[in-house]
């Protein structure tokens, strides 16, 4: 076998990992979604996972996708996200690190990223990871080559209780160089008078803990903001609508004094 050859991952009827919604949105906004999927290859079984694991927050971000589509539909926003399982491989992690394609997730070990050979590895990052951030980079570069402004948001959720502590923001936001339209995001949702804000929280971002702000946003010197949203307050629809109702009407607002 020729060195340079890795086995496919993914078979022909699969899915591929990128998918763009409302890619000529008129919006500034582009919504990225890294853990939007819950998906494993085939060639991957389950992962060795008890039945049911996929499902919790290891597996995906809970309610993200739902909210990102609602919010992409009130906006007319394009929405790139990527349909396969943060546990296959993380799409908000740089390649290569050990949170890249974690053998824990949490308490829950995850048996078939155990002792895998690189070529294995190399595999998932050519057939998920980087599919889903080229799709990304080309619709940003379309964007610059067409003079569009553009802000990007990342949507993620996170769950109320962490290795046994409560985690009391109903919302987070995240940056890390260029706090400032994250800033003015957080001042709207402050003014709103019923919410508790997580700057910086449930996590602070890094290049070590993030990936996808750090390359598509700083590096080309974008606004930007990363959304926590918890999981108990967009587990139904009902909650899902909510958001994406609330964020639709303040995301505009802090574009606009953020061009002030």
């Amino acid at each position: 076998m020729p060195q340079s050859f890795i086995p496919p991952l993914l078979f022909a009827d699969e899915p591929p990992a990128a998918v763009i919604e409302t890619p000529q949105g008129a919006a500034p906004f582009v919504l990225l979604c890294d853990h939007a999927g819950q998906a494993i290859p085939r060639r991957l079984g389950d992962l060795g996972l008890p039945s049911g694991e996929i499902d919790r927050h290891i597996g995906w971000d809970i309610g993200a996708l739902s909210v990102s589509r609602l919010l992409s539909r009130h906006l007319d926003a394009t929405l790139i996200h990527q349909r396969y399982s943060r546990l296959v491989i993380d799409c908000n992690r740089t390649p290569g690190i050990a949170s890249s394609i974690p053998r824990l997730s949490e308490l829950t070990s995850i048996p078939g990223n155990i002792d895998i050979e690189a070529e294995q590895a190399l595999a998932r990052e050519r057939e998920i990871f980087l599919p889903y951030h080229r799709a990304i980079d080309s619709h940003l570069g379309e964007r610059q080559m067409r003079a569009r402004p553009t802000a990007i948001v990342a949507m993620h959720s996170f769950t109320p209780v962490f290795k046994g502590d409560a985690r009391p923001w109903p919302v987070g936001l995240l940056f890390n160089r260029h706090p400032a339209f994250a800033h003015l995001l957080a001042e709207l949702l402050q003014e709103e008078g019923d919410l508790q804000v997580g700057i910086n929280q449930p996590y602070a971002m890094t290049d070590a803990t993030d990936y996808t702000l750090p390359v598509h946003a700083e590096r080309r010197e974008l606004p930007y903001v990363g959304i926590e949203i918890r999981q108990d307050l967009i587990a139904d629809e009902q909650g899902q609508q909510a958001w994406a109702k609330r964020l639709a009407r303040l995301l505009p607002q802090a574009w606009r004094r953020w061009q002030i």
